[in-house]
């Protein structure tokens, strides 16, 4: 079997972004911020499911005091989003007048993102930030800055690091691209 290609379901991928680089740039984004936060004591909020292996990893290179939880929440039905947010888990921690940094695994239409910006604004935190592994530029439709992110990618549909398809498609080590 060619290792530059899978298949998920009915769909064939071919790599994209390599583990390696991926890996590269999640430090990168970890040592701009461990300068840009140091003593701030910040909340890193994963965004389930997809941010997992971005939260562990960005977690491995951090050495700022901070703490992290996740919420989970999904808008994605097969390969596209279906504009509707559930919230699955909710909220714990006290959020109030702490600097909160969200952890998404992409960001494409913002529809995710609003959701929780909103909700998380109605806990009056110090600040909010937002750092995501892949940022769709072209397909953003919202005006949060987006802080942190390692790769703006176009807007093709993707898997592994994470992403998923399906459900499906999660472990693989790089992120591949949906083969036309």
């Amino acid at each position: 079997m060619n290792k530059n290609k899978v298949k998920v379901f009915d769909k064939e991928f071919e790599i994209f972004i390599s583990q390696t680089e991926i890996e590269s740039k999640i430090v990168e984004i970890a040592n701009q911020m461990n300068k840009d936060l140091k003593g701030e004591k910040p909340i890193f909020l994963g965004i389930l499911n997809g941010s997992f292996m971005f939260a562990s990893e960005l977690f491995k290179s951090l050495d700022i005091e901070c703490s992290i939880s996740f919420l989970k929440l999904t808008s994605y039905q097969g390969t596209s989003s279906t504009g509707k947010i559930k919230q699955l888990i909710g909220l714990s921690e006290n959020l109030t007048g702490q600097t909160v940094v969200i952890l998404e695994d992409i960001i494409d239409t913002g529809i995710t993102l609003e959701n929780i910006m909103k909700q998380i604004t109605g806990f009056e935190p110090k600040k909010i930030l937002i750092a995501s592994l892949l940022y769709k530029s072209e397909a953003y439709k919202k005006t949060y800055p987006i802080d942190y992110y390692c790769f703006d990618i176009p807007n093709d549909f993707i898997v592994g690091y994470g992403l998923d398809y399906n459900g499906h498609g999660r472990n693989l080590r790089h992120i591949y691209k949906i083969v036309e």
